[in-house]
């Protein structure tokens, strides 16, 4: 009788220390694991507002889209997303963002600058993080105090451009140039700085310019029209978004002409222009979903976030148009290859999936 309480006082001590072991909580693992481990099975309200329809943003917002539903897979999440387009209209984008705000939203995505700003006054009191996309220059603008250290709710990606290096590619495909043309928008702050760049770089080599505006395709169209009486060698627009959308209304103005179109975008050459200088936007959205996942997902602090800027070592030319305006486009790559990491080709179409 003794040996069988022994026996069963042995059991119970086993059993006891077992259910005390499983009672212990986990080792600690890295806090990014930890943090996904926990959001496991959660569901995040992402709100996205585009500024404007054109190829290059829209591709921005393709890739944040596909990105988000890849990386949800991947963590056992559901990132469910409300996007619209304020199609450049103020109203339309208060409007917008009074929406996320009213559906609660656990982020939000400003896909330019104009609605990068417009959120980050919308919540400096309610403090819901906000990733924008696509701004050129952050710093200028008062959207964060430095690129590594945004130091509010806000951070980002940027598409800043290398304005002397297009400079660069228009000189080295016509040493003999003697008057440009800057084609842009006023009221875009995204051309601000580039524009500036481009009469420091002309006003040091005492090359002529001359300035023509747009705020509508109409207004542009017209001023595409005006460069070409004006007589300018080369034209120059960087990452706005007004050119961007009439591209398609003015690329044959310019190539009937034998006016060359430089752009900050492969977009524009998407949509005619001779060359496009700049970021991959398609990896620029997929860089904004990552940093939109390790917010939500892993507790990162906007403000502590740097904001990811890019090699703007691209240049994509259009070959339909390289041949009408005369170049052979191995030679003028062959020109190009010292200013650029890499020269790409591409043909005319509306979106970058009529290319597919």
């Amino acid at each position: 009788m003794k040996k069988l309480i022994a026996v069963f006082l042995s059991l119970m001590l086993v059993f006891g220390l077992a259910a005390c072991a499983s009672d212990k909580p986990m080792a600690d693992t890295e806090g990014s694991t930890a943090d996904a481990a926990a959001a496991s099975g959660k569901t995040y309200k992402v709100g996205i507002c585009n500024y404007v329809d054109d190829a290059s943003l829209n591709q921005i917002v393709d890739n944040i889209k596909s990105q988000l539903a890849e990386l949800g897979k991947q963590n056992n999440v559901t990132f469910e997303i409300s996007y619209d387009n304020c199609n450049a209209d103020a109203n339309v984008m208060s409007q917008i963002i009074a929406n996320f705000i009213a559906d609660d939203v656990d982020l939000m995505v400003g896909i330019a600058t104009p609605v990068a700003m417009a959120m980050q006054t919308a919540t400096e009191e309610n403090q819901i993080p906000v990733v924008f996309a696509a701004v050129s220059d952050p710093v200028s603008t008062g959207l964060v105090d430095t690129l590594e250290a945004p130091g509010s709710n806000l951070t980002g990606t940027s598409d800043y451009l290398d304005t002397n290096a297009i400079m660069n590619l228009i000189f080295a495909a016509d040493p003999e140039a003697k008057k440009i043309g800057l084609l842009y928008d006023v009221g875009q702050d995204a051309s601000a700085t580039p524009i500036a760049a481009a009469k420091e770089y002309l006003d040091s080599k005492g090359i002529e310019y001359v300035e023509r505006i747009g705020t509508t395709v109409d207004e542009v169209t017209l001023a595409a029209k005006a460069l070409v009486t004006d007589g300018v060698d080369a034209v120059f627009t960087p990452t706005d978004n007004t050119i961007m959308t009439a591209e398609l209304s003015i690329y044959e103005i310019l190539a009937d002409a034998g006016i060359p179109h430089y752009t900050g975008a492969d977009s524009f050459a998407l949509n005619g222009a001779f060359l496009g200088y700049g970021v991959d936007y398609a990896n620029l959205g997929v860089e904004t979903a990552d940093m939109i996942a390790d917010i939500l997902l892993n507790g990162k602090k906007p403000a502590e976030t740097p904001v990811k800027t890019f090699d703007n070592g691209t240049a994509t030319v259009n070959t339909e148009i390289c041949e009408k305006l005369g170049y052979d486009f191995n030679e003028i790559s062959e020109t190009f290859a010292p200013f650029c990491t890499k020269v790409n080709s591409i043909t005319t179409a509306e979106s970058f999936d009529d290319l597919a």
